[in-house]
């Protein structure tokens, strides 16, 4: 593929709902621009974009994948991005590098939450923003109701640049508003002229449109109120500002099956979305870097492909410069060169080699030692770091168990491995459970991750719910007496000690000694220290640590052979458990303070959940996007499905963010169920 100038190159990322269409619509792309000499259907699993067996297998995008197209002197890459929300990491790494997010929406479905999530993304993220509505083929496709849905939920800058006509509710042609011209399409996406028909859809379009580009530029305006008709080259140019500064959203239709309005979608990706030129990276710190390629180098990762048999592969865009093949870019992150292996033209899974990435465009790297998504590659002499991808917080934890010996020493490398990959992984060992944790966006995307772990890795694993790190602590003060005597030939064993136990407020152990008169010999004290710091580590009720206990040894007795420090170290351990028993012992389980996004409509449902699920509510505000932040203390043990849960009540339109606030005293009715669970496990 032949090199291409930042003016000429547009990164474009397809998102919407799952289903609505994004796969399909790249490879008819692909298929009409030659790219590719048939047109994969994702039933067959033969599509260009979704390569990856897991894709294959479920028919559905799992991560962001990327394939450049050539249309009429313009290089367009294509990012096709999930739609379904437990692979959302996937959409945020492959609208990273683009200037325009192109949204699917099925002409049948309409705006969907996918649609809507997509939109105020790209809105928050600074990107342009074009609609697709497809297809427009199946039976009850309706586009004007769809348009109508799109003006209500994005307000007035959405505008058709394409309409349909429809006769007898069959479509016989696709008028281009900005020319006013109608075609026709055949079976291979050719298109031909045909008379533009009476409706007068047309025309209401058309000034609708025009009233949109007048708002661009102040002598646009002026020629609008005067009366005076636009040219088409002044309307190109107005939609293409409008799109840029996100004041127009166009909005193309068609069907990828039967490529009837493809060529129309070319055109106008071709002439009416910004160029990687007109975008503008910003470094950490906010300073704007302009894309030229006569600028010092600047390349950032923004998707790395982890295979333990090809090796790591590093997809970056460059922002500034030009990437060439002999370079040894200083990673900004490590400040550390970085050796790199051979520069790719990505295409799905094909790769062509390639001596060059320019500002603004795409490409791979094959055998990057450190480099991890979000790193900045740069010039040696003028070492940079731009801004990185705030990836969504995983919401989801399972237990992880090894099914195989031998596993346990690769499981590490392999989980490192696979969130190199995917930044929404999380993977940490519970100090508290002693169980391997993985945490992700949703019981879907943990699916994929172990069917990863066995195909790539050969490591089989199971999920199972986590256990809660539960603690006991005692309720009120006593004082017993921890004896321990053993005579059994020669030296015997002996060890006497008084302690008082009494609740305090930290969480470790505090041990202080008030012994009078040499009861105890002071050299033994650390014993007596160590054998309770020993004990806490398993409590009473259910063999879960003890917190928030202070010891003080009062008085005891010794035998001037037989006494050792082991010895009084069991005394002050027989001395906890009777200690602790006495002392109304309780379990403490962990609250978390839950941040819960929602629609305003389902506030009283989110509110109920909680109270449900033991929660108290702590208050209630509104967000910049009009949506209601519902603040609550919940136990961790009540929230484990509440990713699930929280999807269906708001269709996905909800999130959740949480942090642990404290432990506080598991209900008398509750105890006796986790004691017993403990008691299973001894």
């Amino acid at each position: 593929m032949r090199q291409y100038k930042a003016d000429n190159i547009k990164n474009v990322a397809l998102a919407g709902h799952g289903g609505s269409g994004k796969t399909s619509l790249a490879e008819a792309l692909l298929y009409f621009t030659k790219a590719t000499d048939r047109l994969g259907k994702i039933e067959d699993g033969n599509t260009v974009m979704d390569f990856d067996p897991e894709e294959v297998k479920r028919k559905a995008s799992v991560s962001a994948s990327v394939a450049p197209i050539e249309f009429q002197d313009i290089k367009i890459n294509l990012i096709d991005t999930p739609g379904m929300f437990d692979f959302e990491g996937g959409f945020y790494e492959g609208i990273r590098p683009a200037e325009t997010v192109l949204i699917t929406v099925s002409g049948k479905s309409g705006v969907t939450v996918g649609v809507e999530k997509a939109y105020k993304n790209a809105a928050k993220l600074g990107k342009s923003k074009a609609v697709f509505v497809g297809k427009m083929d199946t039976e009850n496709a309706d586009f004007f109701k769809v348009y109508n849905e799109l003006k209500d939920a994005f307000g007035p800058g959405i505008c058709p640049v394409v309409i349909p006509h429809v006769e007898d509710r069959k479509i016989t042609c696709y008028i281009d508003i900005m020319t006013q011209k109608a075609f026709k399409f055949d079976n291979n996406g050719a298109s031909t002229a045909v008379d533009v028909p009476d409706d007068p859809m047309i025309e209401e379009m058309y000034n609708g449109l025009c009233e949109a580009v007048a708002e661009t530029d102040d002598e646009l305006m002026e020629k609008y109120f005067a009366g005076e008709p636009f040219t088409f080259e002044e309307i190109v140019l107005g939609v293409h500002k409008g799109t840029s500064d996100g004041t127009i959203t166009p909005v193309f239709c068609g069907s990828a099956l039967t490529l009837e309005g493809i060529p129309m979608l070319l055109y106008g990706m071709s002439r009416l979305l910004p160029s990687a030129k007109d975008n503008v990276e910003n470094l950490e710190g906010g300073e704007a870097v302009p894309c030229k390629e006569d600028a010092p180098m600047a390349a950032y990762v923004f998707k790395t492909v982890a295979d333990p048999f090809v090796g790591k592969l590093s997809f970056v865009k460059v922002v500034s410069g030009r990437l060439t093949s002999d370079m040894s870019p200083v990673n900004a992150r490590t400040g550390e060169p970085e050796r790199l292996g051979k520069l790719l033209t990505v295409r799905g899974k094909k790769q062509e080699d390639t001596s060059v990435i320019p500002a603004g465009d795409i490409g791979a790297i094959t055998k990057l030692v450190e480099a991890v998504t979000g790193d900045t590659l740069c010039d040696p002499k003028h070492v940079v770091s731009v801004e990185k991808t705030m990836f969504p917080t995983a919401t989801m934890t399972m237990a992880l168990i090894i099914k195989n010996k031998g596993d346990e020493g690769k499981i590490g490398n392999a989980i490192q491995r696979l969130t190199e990959e995917d930044p929404t992984i999380n993977y940490r060992q519970d100090s508290a459970t002693l169980q391997q944790l993985l945490s992700g966006m949703g019981d879907q995307h943990l699916d994929v991750v172990v069917s990863k772990l066995k195909s790539k890795f050969g490591i089989d694993v199971e999920l199972v719910e986590p256990k809660v790190p539960y603690k006991e602590t005692i309720r009120k003060e006593v004082k017993v007496q921890g004896r321990h005597k053993k005579q059994s030939g020669g030296h015997g064993q002996f060890g006497d000690v008084w302690i008082e136990f009494a609740p305090h407020d930290g969480e470790d152990l505090v041990f202080e000694e008030k012994v009078f008169g040499g009861a105890v010999p002071r050299n033994f004290f650390p014993a007596v220290e160590k054998g309770l710091r020993d004990s806490i580590k398993k409590g009473v009720l259910a063999g879960y640590p003890v917190v928030g206990l202070k010891a003080t040894l009062v008085d005891g007795s010794y035998h001037p052979v037989d006494s050792s420090e082991m010895s009084f170290k069991m005394a002050a351990s027989i001395a906890y458990k009777n200690g602790v028993s006495q002392a109304n012992p309780v379990l403490l389980e962990p609250i978390y303070t839950y941040s819960i996004v929602v629609p305003d409509d389902n506030t009283g449902d989110i509110i109920s959940e909680a109270n449900k699920r033991r929660g108290r509510v702590l208050g209630m505000s509104s967000n910049e996007e009009n949506m209601q932040v519902i603040e609550a203390q919940i136990p961790m043990s009540e929230m484990f499905d509440f990713t699930t849960v929280l999807r269906s009540m708001t269709q996905g339109r909800g999130s959740f963010t949480s942090a642990f606030a404290v432990y506080e005293v598991l209900p008398p009715n509750l105890q006796e169920k986790v004691i017993a669970e403990g008691e299973k496990e001894e």
